[in-house]
């Protein structure tokens, strides 16, 4: 179904600002039956206001996390606040129903109303205030995500793009004092996704409440975080901002959600402090990289990450660069995945994997077998323990 983006640059919204920054705060467990074990959810992190990624693969408690806050679903124990105020505390016996903690959900499936307006699922929340305050919030909601031209139409007559802003819009609304969000933009294509996350950026300058927005799109994380969570098996692996997390791991899990597919054991056989980097030799073959220097002793054993797009690959041996680590070596596979492939080269005995465009591949005439340099920047070597 075709999605129409607006060219207009948006009208500015009229919704009243929260006078009151919030935070959220969650410290709470969470054990579940599984055939293999039990899972466990065991988390404490502090969100404020802005965006916070939770970022983790399927199965990682993400989901989890969101129905716990929002009273979906009751955690074993701990605490949950909303601007220091809780809304559960297992010592206090406290436990406010999910229809008092104002907060906003927005789920991938969306659920809107389909005999509804989009008006009528934009202004469901607002059933306690009068039939012309009902109008006002949800006619400036209409405005503020470029939809007011739909609100007469029911979500079967409009594209996926505008069902999302509508239940977007249905969520913030009512003004929440949080907003949680699951992977709600993995069905649109790159421009609606994009437009969306403009609109909620300029939703949220005006607002400032923490919004935790789920998702294992690497992309998605550093398009909107301002701080990310890696979730893994229930736990929290990493927290930070997205460049420090995401681009510079020190946990190998951390590394494969991050998208590092080549990650090697290493042996460190030279310092080099002159110049701050040190040598490590790849244990699976004859390899040997030059590296960022780290606290490390000749010896040490650790892994190196480096992300595919990282690598460079050349026909002939390159001269004059700045790279310290250029390797020759044979294209053993070429892998093509919609628009990108992915070469694995063999040099001295270790497998790389480097991704370049259809383009690339035709200019140098890749194939399987043929002779190669892969050139890699020592900062493109990160380090992580074992």
């Amino acid at each position: 179904m075709a999605v129409k983006v607006p060219l207009a640059p948006p009208a500015a919204p009229k919704m009243s600002p929260q006078p009151i920054s919030s935070d959220l705060e969650v410290r709470i467990r969470k054990r579940f039956p599984h055939p293999e074990g039990s899972f466990h959810l065991n988390v404490h992190f502090r969100a404020l206001a802005g965006f916070t990624i939770l970022f983790g693969a399927s199965g990682a408690g993400k989901t989890t996390l969101l129905d716990c806050i929002a009273g979906l679903t009751d955690p074993d124990d701990g605490r949950i606040a909303v601007g220091g105020e809780d809304i559960y505390d297992s010592q206090r016996k406290r436990n406010v129903a999910a229809w008092k903690r104002n907060i906003g959900y927005v789920h991938q499936e969306l659920a809107l109303f389909p005999h509804l307006t989009a008006e009528e699922n934009i202004s469901y929340g607002l059933r306690k205030l009068s039939a012309a305050e009902r109008k006002i919030r949800s006619r400036e909601m209409l405005e503020a995500f470029r939809i007011e031209h739909l609100r007469d139409r029911r979500p079967a007559q409009i594209s996926g793009g505008e069902r999302q802003r509508v239940a977007l819009a249905r969520a913030l609304v009512t003004e929440p004092r949080t907003l949680l969000l699951d992977e709600p933009l993995a069905a649109l294509d790159r421009p609606t996704k994009s437009s969306l996350i403009d609109d909620l950026r300029r939703w949220n300058q005006n607002h400032r409440v923490p919004i935790l927005f789920v998702t294992h799109n690497g992309e998605e994380v550093f398009a909107l975080g301002d701080e990310v969570i890696i979730l893994d098996g229930g736990k929290i692996m990493a927290q930070g901002l997205p460049h420090d997390v995401m681009r510079a791991p020190r946990l190998e899990t951390v590394a494969n959600l991050a998208g590092f597919e080549n990650i090697f054991d290493a042996s460190v056989v030279a310092l080099h402090e002159g110049r701050g980097t040190m040598t490590c030799h790849l244990r699976s073959g004859t390899v040997e990289l030059e590296t960022p220097l780290v606290r490390a002793e000749v010896g040490s054993l650790l892994r190196v990450g480096i992300q595919a797009g990282d690598l460079l690959l050349a026909t002939e041996e390159p001269r004059g660069l700045s790279a310290r680590n250029i390797l020759p070596g044979t294209i053993r596979r070429l892998i093509q995945r919609d628009v990108m492939i992915a070469a694995i080269v063999e040099c001295g005995g270790t497998n790389f994997e480097a991704h370049l465009t259809l383009a690339a591949r035709d200019v140098l005439q890749l194939k399987p077998g043929k002779s190669v340099w892969v050139v890699v920047k020592t900062h493109s070597c990160h380090l992580m323990g074992v």
